[in-house]
């Protein structure tokens, strides 16, 4: 191959790279102005929410009404965007896999939108409520006057439901990687202590500075790492089955 057509090559894959991110941002955008018009019933769901109902939510700056219906409508795109991110990102590199690894890959894009949601369904129902009820039970031993902004609530809200969202997505992407033969569950258990690691830094970065949040977002985090062990373990095998069965067909002819 001449150098001519290597920069052409490497051209061709820049300009479909550009063609997939146009797509995503047009999608996303389109989703953005849908979740505009889903913002106000979302918001109105979320006040009424048992956890809010002992709040009285002020507004510190003209801007925090606003800016609190652009995150809502953010987060909804974000959610509708997921499976339509996914698979451009299988589109852009499916012509490098071989075909049956292209139709394996191809399955996993519905199951990211259902993690996702699964996520963020966890997050709020499960996490969000602990974390605050902490977080308030300390301000008030302290003596302290509550006053809290709206901006101020949803930022510690999805503070924690976003990120802990699109990490529940780690076992679908150790499933893909394992795959592509990228990973395997024997090298994954001998990272082990890394990931616990990484998976600890990740847990304290993404939630509010109390120790009770950083915990009950590392535990979650943990279980998804042996799970996604698990399910590598599962690939794994099928993947050395049907090693050994070529092989053996092999060895008869």
């Amino acid at each position: 191959m001449s150098l001519e057509s290597e920069g052409m090559s490497v051209v061709d894959h820049l300009t479909e790279l550009r063609k997939r991110i146009i797509y995503v941002l047009l999608v996303f955008l389109a989703g953005l102005v849908g979740g505009l018009f889903c913002a106000r019933p979302i918001y109105n769901y979320l006040i009424s929410a048992d956890i809010a109902q002992g709040f009285v939510l002020h507004a510190f700056s003209f801007w925090d009404g606003i800016g609190m219906y652009m995150k809502i409508a953010m987060t909804v795109s974000l959610v509708l965007s997921i499976p339509f991110i996914v698979y451009q990102l299988w589109a852009f590199i499916s012509p490098g896999l071989r075909p049956e690894e292209r139709t394996a890959t191809l399955r996993y894009v519905p199951y990211v939108f259902i993690l996702f949601v699964l996520g963020v369904a966890f997050a709020y129902y499960v996490i969000f409520p602990m974390a605050l009820s902490f977080t308030i039970s300390i301000t008030r031993s302290m003596g302290l006057e509550e006053t809290y902004g709206i901006a101020q609530y949803f930022s510690f809200m999805f503070s924690l439901v976003i990120p802990l969202a699109i990490l529940f997505e780690l076992p679908l992407l150790v499933m893909f990687l394992t795959k592509l033969r990228i990973l395997n569950p024997l090298r994954l258990r001998k990272m082990r202590r890394y990931a616990y690691f990484a998976l600890v830094f990740i847990a304290v970065v993404i939630t509010p500075p109390d120790f009770i949040s950083d915990f009950l977002v590392t535990i979650p985090l943990l279980v998804l790492y042996e799970f996604s062990v698990f399910l590598s373990s599962i690939v794994y095998r099928k993947q050395l089955t049907a090693d050994a069965e070529r092989e053996a067909r092999y060895s008869k002819t």
